[in-house]
């Protein structure tokens, strides 16, 4: 792996409206719609990155720790965490905002595993990632444990 880019090639960022047909009984947003916005926000992360088509190899890990309602716009931030031959983990974050008071909260923190694959469908060789700020560098040393995690859960399939 010769060439190797910041997270900010990577960075991208979306917003979404909370609406009445997203949200279940008690007027707060599915999980499964949410998980929809990671996995989308996640790719184009990843494409960004190597600038080819993508794939979801796993969703290693989802984290709900609070709900949105109707009427708040969900942030979403990800980035290239750290990367493999041909595979790179991407960290998503969503945050609530009640647009009427202001008030903004962690609802979701999530990685993912995308796979770049060639005009063929074959997998295909990324670049690596250089990670700057303090939290990029702490989720980049903290990426080989992760990977040993998704490999020790293959095993017990």
């Amino acid at each position: 792996m010769t060439k190797a880019y910041s997270t900010e090639q990577s960075r991208t960022h979306q917003t979404k409206l909370v609406l009445p047909p997203d949200t279940n009984h008690l007027q707060t947003i599915f999980g499964g719609k949410v998980l929809s916005y990671i996995d989308e926000i996640a790719a184009v992360a990843a494409m960004k990155h190597c600038n080819q088509a993508v794939v979801t190899a796993s969703i290693d890990s989802v984290d709900f720790i609070s709900s949105a309602a109707v009427g708040d716009a969900l942030s979403l931030e990800a980035f290239v965490a750290s990367t493999g031959r041909t595979s790179m983990e991407v960290y998503v974050r969503v945050y609530s905002t009640n647009l009427l008071v202001g008030k903004k909260t962690l609802t979701t923190e999530s990685f993912l595993t995308m796979v770049a694959v060639d005009k063929d469908g074959r997998p295909a060789p990324v670049p690596g990632v250089i990670p700057q700020s303090t939290e990029e560098k702490r989720l980049f040393e903290t990426a080989p444990a992760r990977k040993e995690h998704r490999k020790n859960r293959a095993l017990i399939r």
